[in-house]
């Protein structure tokens, strides 16, 4: 099986659009994505790839996420997710993604997936959102991201706590992708509720990395916007 999707992947090649998505995601050295290879593969065509070979075994899938090319990684987890969507064991998967997420190392990787399985298995078992916890404390920038790119599916069921107890807690970070991901969910928060969004600005706007802040404030109206940029 591996080797029919690898064959149907390497097909759709392009070497002008590897070099553009190359620079994209940063891969140059001491850059986040360092190393990381791209065949210039659209998302829409390894989405269909996925649905074609939804079938794949786990053993299989771990293979693709292994992989040293990003487009291979991230079809892998596109069948991951077909995969939780249909299995009735949703923690078999949940528990895979979480013990083979060692290369879902950009941002991509993370937001298309994280929330698909980690925040709909949280949102189903509330018991097991401690993880989340865990996952933010981690050195690991990428367990950082998917801790509050997960929360997404929570928020979108109107439960935020997560969301503001993670937002807390990477309040301080020194990353600006977890800038950008925190300020990415607090504003998604304040699309269903401003005020909780509100609450958490007031108290904590003149702390926050001026790019988390900006990405949050982005749907208020010029005055708010400026009333909070002018920490």
């Amino acid at each position: 099986m591996i080797n029919k999707i690898l064959k149907e992947l390497e097909l759709k090649k392009d070497k002008n659009q590897a070099i553009i998505l190359s620079r994209f995601f940063k891969t140059g050295k001491g850059e986040y994505g360092e190393g990381d290879i791209f065949w210039g593969i659209k998302v829409p065509v390894q989405r269909v790839v996925s649905k074609k070979f939804k079938d794949t075994s786990l053993n299989d899938i771990k293979k693709l996420m292994d992989s040293d090319v990003h487009e291979v990684r991230l079809t892998g987890l596109f069948i991951l997710i077909e995969k939780y969507k249909e299995d009735e064991d949703k923690r078999k998967i949940f528990d895979f993604y979480l013990n083979n997420r060692k290369k879902i190392n950009n941002w991509d990787l993370v937001d298309l997936s994280s929330p698909k399985i980690v925040g709909d298995f949280l949102l189903r078992n509330k018991e097991e959102r401690k993880i989340l916890y865990s996952l933010a404390k981690s050195n690991n920038l990428w367990d950082r991201r998917i801790a509050i790119v997960s929360t997404f599916s929570l928020i979108k069921e109107n439960i935020f706590e997560e969301t503001i107890n993670i937002s807390e807690m990477l309040l301080n970070d020194d990353h600006d992708l977890i800038h950008k991901s925190v300020g990415w969910m607090l504003r998604e928060v304040g699309k269903r509720d401003k005020e909780i969004e509100k609450n958490f600005l007031n108290k904590y706007y003149r702390l926050m990395p001026r790019t988390m802040l900006r990405y949050s404030i982005e749907k208020f109206g010029i005055k708010e916007r400026e009333f909070y940029m002018k920490k």
